[in-house]
């Protein structure tokens, strides 16, 4: 009984995550770079027991859509970068959307567009051109067909936007990339949609452990990082990123824009000089992370602005190119077990999948199974 009371509390906190996390601004990333993936079909199951109701896409894949049909759940979908120079003409755009877009639509809430994906500071120096003209294009393939109001438009950055993030409030953009920011800037101040960032706290702390405290990183206890010219303390990196970005919108003089997190997590598992990527600090990093969220607090530069995240992702992706860490940044193998133990003494349960909700294994049945093992010991 000593043993399994703290492992029950345990397993609750990591099954509990994602419990409500549909009044949250929590969603999760379904990359399916992979050969080892389970059907959408059962994905959708796994998704509708762990409460999960934002989805986000990579790509537009009409088998994922259809799987979550008259379900709860809000997606938004990718335009690879691959397509960005045909959306140039806005037929093709037209074309997509009546073609990937609006067949679903009646069925399954499709909330939003990324065209392309860290285009700008990315190794194809020819991409960045077509950017904000495909924005501009698609969106007004979504006003021609009377869908502007349903789904918005945007593009998804990496930091590497940024020449300046610390201290936050001295965040800048990069000099050779305000020529393409300052248009889609203009976009979303215009259209209302957000300003999405992919933010990963983990990659400042394996480039630099020795003088990146690993506590600020991974939200625990610290003394944090005070901004000289606001004097505001930011107790973790994450927040002081994000401000960042705020602080760079604001010196180009841009409108009042909502940055949000489309993607960030944290790698269980990565080669010899990837420090820092290991199952235990994953699970601090993602349990620590929603339980800010479930605060719904802001950052210290603006706290009236609730976070918004899509946690990175939903499986470890056996196809993904690069070092180990790409690999193994699911909270799930594609069997369907959970990555993280968080040290306790057994693993927490497999998720079952099936293709009826009914026989889909959920967070109530797995208390139902834990009470009644209590009570039997």
């Amino acid at each position: 009984m000593a043993v399994i009371l703290p492992t029950l509390i345990l397993l609750l906190t990591l099954t509990g995550l994602f419990i409500g996390t549909n009044t949250l601004g929590v969603g999760i990333n379904y990359g399916q770079i992979a050969n080892n993936l389970p059907p959408p079909s059962h994905v959708s199951t796994m998704l509708k027991s762990l409460n999960i109701s934002r989805v986000k896409l990579y790509d537009a894949d009409p088998k994922v859509l259809g799987s979550f049909a008259n379900s709860d759940v809000e997606f938004i979908i990718g335009l690879g970068n691959e397509y960005l120079p045909r959306m140039q003409d806005p037929q093709e755009a037209q074309i997509w959307i009546q073609q990937k877009v609006q067949p679903y639509l009646s069925q399954t809430k499709i909330t939003c567009i990324t065209v392309g994906n860290e285009i700008l500071g990315g190794q194809d120096s020819q991409l960045p051109q077509y950017l904000y003209p495909a924005m501009k294009t698609m969106y007004q393939a979504l006003v021609n067909l009377g869908l502007h109001k349903q789904v918005y438009i945007t593009t998804a950055h990496s930091l590497q936007i940024l020449a300046t993030s610390f201290p936050p409030s001295q965040g800048t953009f990069r000099e050779d990339l305000v020529q393409y920011l300052q248009p889609i800037l203009a976009f979303h101040a215009q259209t209302g949609s957000p300003f999405l960032i992919n933010v990963y706290p983990y990659f400042a702390y394996k480039n630099d452990p020795n003088n990146v405290p690993l506590e600020y990183v991974l939200f625990e206890p610290n003394a944090g990082a005070i901004d000289p010219n606001t004097t505001l303390n930011y107790d973790n990196m994450l927040y002081a990123q994000i401000d960042a970005v705020y602080s760079a919108i604001r010196a180009l003089n841009s409108g009042s824009i909502q940055v949000q997190i489309s993607e960030t997590g944290w790698p269980s598992k990565g080669d010899e000089n990837e420090f820092g990527a290991t199952v235990e600090n994953a699970g601090i990093y993602h349990k620590n992370l929603i339980q800010r969220m479930q605060k719904r607090e802001g950052t210290p530069a603006n706290p009236s602005q609730p976070i918004d995240i899509y946690v990175f992702a939903l499986f470890n992706e056996n196809l993904k190119p690069g070092p180990t860490s790409e690999r193994n940044y699911g909270l799930y193998y594609p069997n369907g077990s959970p990555v993280y133990s968080l040290g306790v003494q057994s693993d927490l349960p497999r998720m079952q999948f099936s293709a009826s909700g009914k026989n889909g294994f959920s967070v109530l049945n797995l208390l139902v199974l834990l009470v009644g093992f209590l009570i039997i010991v």
